[in-house]
């Protein structure tokens, strides 16, 4: 489309995918002292009570068509399942691991985005993505006799996120990241709150344990860090394709093997190493190839 802007879009996305895997780093620290559903609530509670000022105090909206206001009750249902499923496999598994066995979503995208949305999808493309997904089974380094079924959790977050960027690139030329979050922080506290406070002395899911100021600093980084994460990854699909993103995604694993050796202490093998190499290779050659391209668009100034 003529709005494209193919390589803010891949900065925007390179920008998510640092911040994403920090985010889940702190999600794995608190997931020792708190529940997933007090995790869930307070990090979208956090995106609602900064994004919604945010946007009325700059004159805007939050009221949307009955169409956008669908598919982002939609986008939003996704969204809480997916982070949900992501938290609690963070609870069992390393994080590298985890996020490396949901990147089988980036594919998913692309072929979604074919199939659905009638995004071209050519040969570099597809090849990018497949090294890619190569790297991704060598980074991944799975013991399923260990870690039992719970190993399959990033399997579903990567349908559900597949899901979750197919909802957000149908409306993101349509409403703007910032009341797009906004609203979606909005839907998702209007459900999780009272959920969070019926059940929050019971044991289970929204279990609520108290923190001290250091606990709760932690609580509000993660709040922060996945609101600004998620604007990088909606403003992204406002310039440029799904496809030409889903490269682009694959080097969240490496930047995740980085702050789980940083935080955690877990340190990638040969082939994670190896595989972490394909996965930067693959979205260094996306992004001189989306220069190339936008250079040859661009026509010469007499």
């Amino acid at each position: 489309m003529a709005t494209d802007r193919p390589l803010l879009g891949i900065l925007l996305m390179l920008a998510f995918c640092v911040l994403a895997p920090f985010g889940d780093s702190l999600a794995k620290l608190l997931g020792t002292s708190l529940s997933v559903g007090q995790l869930v609530t307070i990090r979208f509670a956090v995106q609602a009570a900064v994004l919604v000022p945010m946007v009325l105090l700059t004159g805007g909206t939050l009221l949307l068509g009955r169409r956008v206001l669908l598919l982002t009750a939609v986008r939003t249902a996704l969204h809480v399942a997916g982070i949900s499923a992501m938290f609690t496999a963070l609870l069992y598994l390393p994080l590298a691991d985890a996020v490396a066995i949901a990147f089988v979503m980036p594919f998913l995208m692309l072929l979604l985005g074919w199939a659905v949305l009638g995004e071209s999808v050519g040969p570099h493309r597809l090849g990018a993505c497949a090294v890619g997904f190569v790297g991704t089974l060598l980074v991944l380094q799975p013991n399923l006799r260990e870690a039992g079924v719970v190993a399959l959790l990033p399997l579903g977050v990567a349908v559900i996120f597949a899901l979750f960027m197919l909802a957000t690139r149908a409306v993101a030329r349509e409403v703007g990241p910032v009341t797009l979050q906004a609203v979606s922080g909005a839907m998702a506290s209007v459900v999780l709150l009272p959920l969070a406070l019926i059940f929050a002395g019971s044991p289970g899911a929204f279990a609520w344990a108290p923190q001290d100021l250091t606990g709760w600093g932690l609580i509000l980084a993660l709040g922060l860090t996945g609101t600004a994460a998620h604007l990088m990854m909606t403003a992204s699909l406002r310039f440029a394709p799904a496809a030409t993103l889903a490269p682009m995604q694959y080097l969240e694993i490496p930047f995740a093997t980085l702050i789980g050796w940083a935080i955690f202490a877990d340190l990638p093998g040969p082939m994670a190493s190896a595989g972490i190499a394909l996965t930067i290779g693959a979205g260094l050659y996306i992004i001189g190839r989306e220069r190339r391209t936008a250079r040859l668009a661009t026509p010469a100034v007499p």
